[in-house]
């Protein structure tokens, strides 16, 4: 999993003097939806509009064009998004074996109604090879684990939304057999993190293309969704030492801006949603790896923090153990979501934690999780067990209690 690294706790205070200011936002919230039907068909109008404007108008981060990359027509409407999102994260692994996927699909049953499937993983992968990218291809990092269209045909036909998730820049396969588009060591050789992954040059426009085409390639197939993870630059191992063989001016946060922007666009020229996962604590403060929730939200249709309580470190929030407080840590990062959110048409929709590490968890903590993100201003939630491993009685619907 990952995690964040070790930065200054954020004083309580400040955290109550948000929840208040957002119970306030709520309260008035609640006061002019009256007047909002009124004026709803006009509102209608005035949204497109605000499309409009929010993708190329005053809220446009400047900067370098990028080479046109061809987009068709869109291929496919999809689905519509759920009022509540309630879904699981689902390997390509996983996802290869045999009647493994009807497993998850079956959770249908328990309230499921979102599948997030990995496209490109942490380690490089493709999960298919029909459809993939040349570069992919060629460099051996699309991988036949699934075929896209039968995939995307199966879970459409019983009914469910769903995620492609692509993890963007840490790219352990494409760095190695393309070293020209990695990050660098001070004596060129390729730069890893800790755990020995190497990544790719967020700074580097080719790799921006190539990402996209991977993600092009599972919107054209016909995802609804398309999910961008390690959106950002690297945080872990010796980052000091990162040298960039293609280097702009822009900083890091416009950087990665500059490519969501991108890669948004082009998306939603297919017809596909496009969001971003950040870091839990990406709107409490700088993170220092590019993710500015606040930017980002104008130019994507969702934003997902991975708000896992046995990632915080003791102090946040002003808790001595934030494990062991899985509901108020996921209300106090939210919090801060919410503010950063507010004037775009993102959704907020948390990760949540549905495994163990430091504390075990059980589902009391889950339904914490739970009940914390209903609490807020979410549009639903994703539970993420890197096993595989889920517990269905979290997906229940608002008012249908299956907790025990």
């Amino acid at each position: 999993m990952r995690r964040l690294s070790v930065l200054t706790p954020v004083d309580r205070n400040d955290r109550r003097r948000r929840r208040r200011r957002a119970s306030r936002r709520r309260y008035v919230l609640r006061r002019v939806v009256a007047l909002g039907l009124l004026v709803g068909i006009g509102a209608g109008f005035a949204y497109g509009a605000h499309t409009l404007a929010r993708r190329g108008g005053a809220g446009a981060v400047p900067g370098t064009p990028v080479a046109a990359t061809k987009t068709r027509a869109p291929t496919h409407r999809p689905r519509a998004v759920p009022s509540e999102i309630r879904g699981v994260h689902v390997t390509m692994a996983l996802a290869g074996i045999p009647r493994k996927l009807d497993e998850y699909i079956a959770l249908r049953r328990a309230g499921l109604n979102t599948v997030e499937l990995d496209v490109k993983d942490e380690n490089g992968d493709v999960a298919f090879v029909r459809g993939a990218p040349r570069l992919a291809r060629s460099t051996g990092a699309a991988k036949p684990y699934y075929d896209a269209r039968a995939v995307v045909r199966k879970v459409h036909a019983a009914r469910l939304y769903l995620i492609g998730r692509v993890v963007t820049f840490q790219d352990p396969v494409v760095s190695e057999h393309r070293p020209v588009l990695a990050l660098h060591n001070p004596d060129g050789s390729v730069w890893h993190t800790r755990a020995g992954f190497g990544w790719l040059n967020p700074f580097d426009h080719r790799v921006w293309r190539y990402d996209l085409a991977v993600a092009t390639a599972a919107a054209r197939a016909g995802f609804d969704e398309i999910q961008f993870d390690y959106v950002r630059f690297p945080s872990d191992g010796d980052v000091s030492a990162i040298r960039y063989p293609v280097r702009e001016s822009a900083t890091k946060a416009t950087t990665i801006t500059r490519f969501v922007r991108y890669a948004s666009r082009r998306l939603h020229k297919l017809g596909a949603r496009a969001s971003v996962d950040v870091f839990g604590l990406a709107a409490t403060r700088d993170l220092g790896v590019g993710q500015k929730p606040d930017r980002l939200a104008h130019y994507v249709d969702a934003v997902y923090p991975m708000v896992y309580p046995s990632h915080f470190d003791p102090g946040e929030y002003g808790l001595a153990d934030p494990s062991a407080n899985p509901g108020q840590t996921v209300t106090d990062a939210l919090l801060y979501f919410e503010e950063d959110l507010r004037g775009s048409d993102a959704r907020l929709v948390p990760w949540l934690q549905d495994f163990s590490l430091g504390h075990t968890y059980t589902m009391h903590d889950l339904r914490a999780q739970v009940n914390a993100a209903r609490s807020l201003d979410t549009k639903g939630f994703l539970l993420w067990n890197p096993l595989g491993v889920y517990s269905g009685d979290a997906l229940s619907g608002p008012g249908v209690s299956r907790f025990r």
